[in-house]
């Protein structure tokens, strides 16, 4: 059962940071397969959590991760804060991320 707890947990935290937070910050990277990887995060404790990310693969099929699906066999929302000034990510429109996360 502790593991259902935790589970518990981490959804009410990404929930309450996505139900809270206003300023949100959009990436985009591309992997080494050609797959685009697209990215909703916001500020936590000094952090750029991720909320929401969606991976649209080099062959066109799209996986999206959040609290409302955490994982499932292709992936799973990561728990790693982004640093964009460290990590391959290109900063863009929230239009650009809303596109592809509703495609």
């Amino acid at each position: 059962m502790a593991g259902l707890e935790r589970i518990a947990e981490i959804v009410a935290y990404y929930r309450a940071l996505d139900k809270r937070t206003t300023l949100r910050h959009y990436f985009r990277h591309e992997d080494e397969e050609g797959g685009h990887w697209y990215i909703e995060a916001v500020p936590d404790r000094g952090e750029l959590v991720v909320l929401k990310q969606a991976e649209l693969t080099s062959a066109g099929q799209l996986h999206r991760y959040s609290w409302e699906h955490l994982e499932d066999e292709h992936g799973f929302l990561t728990d790693q804060a982004v640093a964009p000034e460290e990590d391959p990510l290109e900063a863009i429109p929230a239009e650009e991320f809303q596109r592809v996360w509703n495609r």
